[in-house]
């Protein structure tokens, strides 16, 4: 009772800022594309309405209103499709299953309160972090579902606090001490609070990030609490919308398109706290054709993040994130504002992000994998991005994703991820720890990657590191020390009026015997005086023309 009335606390504080009319469109969305996309249309309902009172719904925030919306939903599939209203009020509830042809709508004041109640959660075998797996049943749910939508102006809260383990360091102190109290247990450590002995055996079992090594249902069954569910699952769904509402407290991830088709999200806005694990924005994974516009994210991970599964799994589905448009959006905290990866086995293409805002974020535009991951990520372009007070870089690439770090050589196969073709421009960036950070692999360089028009204000300059084909065009890098780009084993790289608008000198260093053809022209503050070379680097490596 207590974690329940805590969330209703968080959710009428998050009514009261974000209840407003879904923006429209933006009138140029589709206006000189870079690749072949269709619109993306909103489903069409038919005109019946049904109201979850009808079926004994209480709006009281204390009657469980699971068998109300199932029965209400059940009524307008069988009238052929239509809307089904939940008028304001607090709606405690299990899970919801959404049925093609159905749109939940909201009315103002409206919240739907999930139950904290973990046994409302069965076991159900699907998909997490990029692989099949066992988890809870979604809060909000649909499979193999076409036209659904969740509209209007209410708030979604998934009892996230019920299921999240917490880290000390990550929490206010009286908030620790509100778990704490409230049951559950801490590990041997004393840093980490879990909500059961359960949840803390299924974190002793799981090797590689969240998904335990496990094979016998027995021990599913006693983990069961660790398995935190996405607050909504939508997995092989056709026209999907959802306007205007706000989602917030997520168990783990919290919008999660997968394998879905035509899906238009406008207007959302998704906030979990800071200290919450895994609670990403939204997760667009393996889906195709997909338009996310005017909707601003404060999540405990990553922003706006693209997948297309882990691994072997994801090399087997073989189905890229494909056909991806994001505009006018705004990212507060979060691990990354606009992210790829890491699980990308199954390839992102055709991806268009502007005029996003990423405020307080800790890397702004961050693009990760490793090796094992395989997968192609091309064509990717952003444009108009506007960063302040990022923590670490604001443009960030690592194919050593989890600090896996090892220079050495190994052959490429299948099981090496490729990112080429990326296409960045009209950057600015108000204060980071560093402006940028290209981290390739040995046997797989990072290739054709593009900045141009970027204004960057970081504490430090930058690191470009086995990668090919790179182009800086009319960069500013402003620093309030030493400026420095090292460039280590990294070929075929053209600095274009790069610029270092401060009274610092600033210095290029070359390093690794692969460093070589790179061309500095049309920047003053820069010429052989300001180079170093070490490690194998040689002079010939680099030319500077005036």
């Amino acid at each position: 009772m207590k974690k329940q009335f805590f969330a209703v606390l968080f959710t009428a504080f998050t009514f009261v800022a974000t209840a407003q009319t879904a923006p429209a469109l933006p009138a140029d969305l589709y206006v000189n594309l870079p690749f072949v996309m269709p619109q993306v249309t909103k489903p069409v309902f038919p005109a019946n309405v049904v109201s979850i009172t009808t079926f004994g719904g209480k709006g009281d925030g204390k009657f469980d209103n699971t068998t109300a919306f199932a029965e209400a939903i059940n009524a307008i599939v069988a009238k052929g499709g239509g809307t089904v209203e939940i008028p304001q009020g607090t709606w405690l509830t299990g899970p919801i299953v959404l049925k093609s042809n159905v749109c939940l709508h909201t009315e103002k004041g409206t919240t739907v309160l999930f139950s904290a109640d973990l046994n409302h959660y069965p076991l159900i075998f699907g998909n997490f972090e990029g692989v099949n797996t066992y988890r809870c049943q979604s809060p909000i749910s649909a499979y193999h579902a076409h036209n659904i939508a969740i509209t209007g102006s209410g708030v979604f809260d998934g009892s996230g606090q019920a299921w999240r383990p917490l880290k000390k360091s990550k929490a206010p102190l009286s908030f620790w001490e509100q778990q704490v109290a409230s049951g559950g247990v801490v590990d041997k450590s004393t840093k980490t609070w879990w909500p059961s002995e359960g949840a803390l055996k299924g974190s002793r079992l799981s090797t590689d990030q969240n998904v335990p090594d496990v094979s016998d249902m027995k021990t599913w069954k006693a983990i069961k609490d660790y398995l935190r569910p996405v607050m909504i699952e939508f997995d092989s769904c056709q026209n999907v919308f959802l306007e205007g509402i706000t989602i917030q407290n997520s168990p783990a991830w919290t919008i999660h398109p997968l394998m879905c088709q035509n899906v238009l999200l406008n207007g959302l806005t998704v906030r979990n706290p800071e200290y919450g694990q895994n609670t990403d924005g939204i997760d667009i994974e393996s889906s195709k054709n997909v338009v996310l516009v005017n909707s601003s994210f404060s999540v405990g991970d990553d922003g706006i993040c693209v997948k297309s599964g882990k691994n072997e799994s994801g090399r087997k589905r073989g189905m890229p994130t494909e056909n991806l448009l994001v505009e006018n959006c705004i990212v507060y905290h979060a691990h990354g504002g606009f992210v790829i990866g890491s699980e990308m086995s199954g390839g992102v293409l055709n991806v268009k992000v502007s005029h996003c805002n990423f405020i307080g974020t800790d890397a702004g535009l961050r693009f990760k994998s490793t090796r094992g991951r395989g997968g192609v990520v091309k064509n990717i372009y952003i444009s108009d991005i506007n960063m302040s007070d990022i923590k670490t870089d604001a443009i960030l690439f690592n194919m050593f994703y989890g600090g896996k770090t090892n220079d050495k050589v190994v052959k490429a196969d299948i099981t090496t991820p490729v990112f080429h073709s990326i296409f960045m421009k009209d950057i600015v960036c108000n204060g980071a720890k560093r402006a940028l950070f290209l981290n390739g692999l040995p046997e797989m360089y990072l290739r054709d990657i593009t900045l141009t028009n970027a204004q960057l204000t970081a504490d430090e300059g930058g690191s470009i590191r086995e990668s090919s084909n790179i182009t800086l065009t009319n960069v500013s890098i402003t620093t309030s020390s030493k400026p420095s780009l090292e460039l280590e084993n990294t070929q075929f790289v053209t600095f274009d009026h790069l610029l270092f608008p401060d009274d610092n000198h600033p210095v290029v260093a070359l390093k690794g015997s692969d460093c070589q053809y790179v061309l500095i022209k049309n920047s003053p503050e820069l010429s052989y005086s300001n180079i170093t070379w070490s490690d194998h680097a040689t002079k010939d490596a680099i030319e500077v023309r005036p």
